[in-house]
């Protein structure tokens, strides 16, 4: 079973790897419209992650992947339950992408702004269900001894899955307006840093509340886990320098606190991969649901090989596109 803790602890380090970089991604896509006033701002605005939010979606791909390779019935479970969740997220990943490729196909300001609303939408949607889904995992939801899902959508919703939801979106909010603050210029810049100031309270207020929430549902004592303890730094620390200006000690706290976040999910879920509200005797569990050793070897293998390269190639990438972006570059004639 060695091969299969391994593979949890890959599983969350994947899903960890999605919030942080995708993460700043989602708050741009979530506060493009707020931040800026005019159709120059927003195209800066989204600029900022032209070139990277594809590649930083990848990890969503690749963290189900190994969900459904290393512990399939976990997968089979998980998507099968949560179905009608799956399909709001991936109506959401669809209009998300799309309308950074479709709102400048058109030179029409009604058409842009219908474009700039999905990708609100499809930016919000994201964080929140697959925090309500994670959520879910913890709490516990319908599961039989055959682990099959027994209920119906209304069992998925708990007070604790929708709040895992909500927190899940201002930690995004709170990453995206101080990435913003890097990567923009002038009134853009400014906006951002204050949208991060109005932010941060709230964010740390809802981590606060979510940690302690989070350790009381997994039934691990009232004592915080370290990892909980570091992220509830981080967010605080994150909250202080945003109001002091320190834009990329900020950037690197909330890194920390949504990072830390979603390890003390899965930590506080372990050995557990699913809760059964039926009977605890019907959750899934490491030691149940794991692939072969074999396969886990070869996964092994395979992650040690490429895992390196891809994130190579993806410091490579943010390396590259490293400078700022300001409006003024798209208040000329437009080129695409």
């Amino acid at each position: 079973m060695a091969f299969a803790t391994f593979w949890f602890i890959v599983t969350t380090v994947l899903w960890t790897g999605f919030f942080v970089l995708e993460g700043f991604d989602l708050g741009v896509g979530m506060l493009h419209a707020v931040v800026a006033r005019d159709e120059a701002g927003r195209r800066a605005a989204i600029n900022t992650i032209g070139p990277l939010w594809d590649g930083n979606e990848v990890w969503l791909i690749v963290a189900a992947a190994a969900m459904f390779a290393a512990f399939p019935p976990w997968y089979a479970t998980t998507f099968s339950g949560f179905y009608a969740v799956m399909v709001l997220l991936l109506a959401g990943l669809i209009v998300r992408g799309v309308s950074f490729e479709f709102r400048n196909k058109v030179d029409s300001v009604r058409w842009r702004r219908t474009w700039d609303t999905l990708l609100t939408v499809g930016s919000l949607l994201v964080p929140l269900l697959v925090g309500f889904t994670l959520g879910g995992l913890l709490h516990g939801v319908p599961i039989d001894q055959q682990h099959e899902y027994t209920g119906n959508v209304g069992d998925l919703f708990s007070g604790y899955a929708v709040f895992a939801g909500i927190t899940l979106v201002l930690l995004c909010l709170l990453h995206g307006a101080t990435f913003m603050t890097l990567k923009t210029t002038g009134t853009l810049e400014r906006r951002s840093a204050t949208l991060a100031r109005r932010i941060a309270p709230v964010t740390a207020l809802a981590v606060l509340a979510f940690l302690p929430w989070t350790h009381a549902t997994a039934g691990k004592g009232v004592l915080p886990s370290v990892v909980e303890l570091i992220a509830v730094i981080a967010v605080i620390a994150a909250a202080w320098l945003v109001v002091g200006r320190s834009e990329g000690w900020a950037f690197f706290a909330t890194t920390i606190a949504i990072a830390t976040t979603i390890v003390s999910m899965f930590t506080d879920l372990y050995p557990r991969l699913m809760v059964s509200s039926t009977s605890h005797a019907f959750n899934l569990t490491v030691q149940n649901s794991a692939s072969g050793d074999y396969a886990l070897k070869v996964m092994t293998v395979i992650a040690a090989v490429f895992l390196p390269l891809v994130l190579l190639y993806q410091g490579w990438t943010y390396h590259v596109f490293r400078r700022r972006v300001s409006a003024e570059e798209f208040t000329g004639p437009r080129s695409d």
